[in-house]
């Protein structure tokens, strides 16, 4: 039986993390892993980070997985993959299925990050070829590159199918609507007004009634369901689609820590059944962790996190670092930790209705319900003034973790402060050079440039954008607004793509003067 100081369970991103945490202070490690390639959900999410510069902001998750793959390599893990761990056993026992071997080792730790299953829900013809899970549909898209269908209805509002939905239409495919059974949106306010400037509308208080087709998906009925969430006759609505993507949240893969006999704790804030682990992810066996979404469903950047305290944690039992080292290393990380867990989407808030944000601004009541603020509200920021020459216009208004624009601006023109929460403020005495860096960092997309004195009659408006082919300089098309409603013709002055940017594609068109602080999107 082979014998490792810890064996790590999963190289996802928590799994990854713990690891790197453990081979890098001199501990034997191995990482098993089912799939065929390591990092976990981390390829198939081509958006960037929310957070921090330590929580890996504005960088794209797969090249925070090409790093995490790096340095696992640099400090020695050893991975296997295409390797099932069909058994755990309190004696810190693991057997891993590899081909068609069964071979069992032993770790003087064991660390489990085996990650979370999508949920799924049942309607009439919820069989048919052509209902798929978000997390497939990406699997589908960002690692194979196959489009999963040409129009789109997703069920689910939450991150992951916001997410979802916009690289779905980045992939070419139609998207006729997002549903939700919940009255308000749940993920991100910038995640859903993507969405909704490129023309995609929300059904809130909706359900899926049934899938049509015999053979596969040809269309789908939705209905509104009331308080009891009962459908309410006659509001059936019918759309003629080929797929429907499920986006109804998940659940941690917790079997393993079962198996053992760690004590387990049903918790619907963190996603169902999930072992009962101390503040270092140590379970109720000595020497058995758990990290990531295995103890709670979160964020890939609160993984990373819990990983590290998990893998910092191993090394202190046996007995690699004292107890000063992990106390002064483990501090730092719960405090990043929790910095990722304020605001409005944090744990304490789950299912709460938050009427104001820490400002004591108003939440929009639209960007709840459709997906995007209005005309009016959206100058009640303070991301947004009324400043001659060109200027931010920073559209972000719920209280999220992150704050990439405030170090993006090379002259301090966006402050956000100490609480990465707080909503981002334009600085009016600092001067704005227009160099889009702040446009190009931004994860929710939600902050453009404009410019009234562009030329006279016009106003410039820089925005990003993520879809291909680019268009070109001088090409004209149409200037949508926030809902993804046509509001006039617009013509492109400009296109940059740059490493800086990390290939985020600044375009700039110009519109009517009068325009400028509606356009938001530009189609062809």
């Amino acid at each position: 039986m082979k014998r490792y100081d810890v064996i790590v369970v999963g190289a996802g991103p928590a799994g990854l993390s713990s690891a790197i945490e453990a081979a890098k202070r001199g501990l034997k490690v191995v990482v098993f892993d089912e799939n065929s390639r390591p990092g976990g959900q981390l390829f198939k999410q081509i958006h960037k980070f929310f957070g921090s510069k330590e929580h890996k902001a504005k960088i794209r998750g797969f090249k925070i997985g090409e790093e995490l793959l790096k340095d696992a390599n640099d400090t020695g893990v050893e991975c296997v993959l295409d390797a099932v761990v069909i058994g755990l056993y309190s004696d810190k026992e693991v057997v891993v299925k590899i081909g068609d071997e069964v071979v069992h080792y032993k770790g003087d730790t064991v660390i489990i990050a085996t990650g979370a299953s999508e949920n799924m829900v049942t309607f009439d013809g919820w069989t048919l070829p052509g209902v798929v899970g978000a997390g497939a549909a990406q699997t589908m898209m960002n690692l194979h590159g196959v489009q999963i269908g040409k129009k789109i209805l997703i069920l689910g509002s939450g991150n992951v199918g916001l997410v979802v939905g916009y690289q779905l239409l980045q992939a070419g495919c139609e998207v006729v609507a997002v549903v939700d059974a919940a009255p308000k949106i749940g993920g991100y306010g910038v995640h859903a007004a993507k969405m909704a400037r490129c023309g995609v509308p929300f059904y809130l208080s909706h359900t899926i009634i049934k899938a049509e087709g015999d053979e596969c998906v040809t269309g789908v009925t939705i209905g509104e369901v009331d308080g009891r969430w009962k459908i309410i006759p006659g509001t059936e609505k019918h759309f003629d689609v080929d797929t429907i993507c499920l986006a109804v949240g998940l659940s941690p893969m917790s079997q393993l820590t079962k198996m053992a006999g760690c004590s387990m704790e049903e918790n619907p804030k963190k996603g169902g059944l999930v072992p009962v682990c101390d503040e270092y992810g140590e379970t109720s066996i000595k020497g058995i962790f758990a990290a990531g979404d295995v103890s709670g469903i979160e964020e890939a950047s609160s993984a990373m996190i819990g990983g590290k305290i998990s893998g910092v944690s191993a090394c202190y039992r046996l007995g690699f670092i004292d107890k000063q080292e992990l106390k002064t290393v483990t501090d730092d990380l719960r405090k990043a930790l929790s910095s990722l867990r304020q605001g409005m989407f944090g744990p304490e808030n789950k299912g709460k209705d938050i009427e104001k944000t820490q400002e004591g601004i108003d939440i929009s009541k639209n960007l709840l319900k459709k997906g995007y603020l209005t005309d009016e509200e959206v100058m009640k920021y303070p991301g947004v003034k009324s400043i001659k020459g060109i200027h931010a216009v920073i559209e972000c208004s719920q209280n999220i973790p992150c704050n990439p624009c405030q170090d993006a601006c090379p002259k301090k023109c966006i402050k956000v402060g100490a609480n990465i929460t707080s909503l981002p403020i334009i600085d009016e005495k600092s001067q704005c050079i227009g160099c889009g860096m702040c446009v190009a960092s931004c994860s929710g997309q939600s902050i453009f440039l404009i410019n009234e004195e562009y030329e006279k009659g016009y106003t410039s408006v820089t925005l990003p954008y993520e879809f291909l082919p680019l268009p070109e300089k001088g090409m004209k098309g149409r200037g949508l607004d926030r809902s993804g409603k046509e509001v006039c013709r617009a013509e492109v002055v400009d296109v940059k793509s740059l490493p800086a940017f990390d290939h985020t594609n600044l375009l700039t068109i110009k519109v009517p003067k009068e325009k400028g602080m509606r356009v938001r999107f530009f189609k062809k």
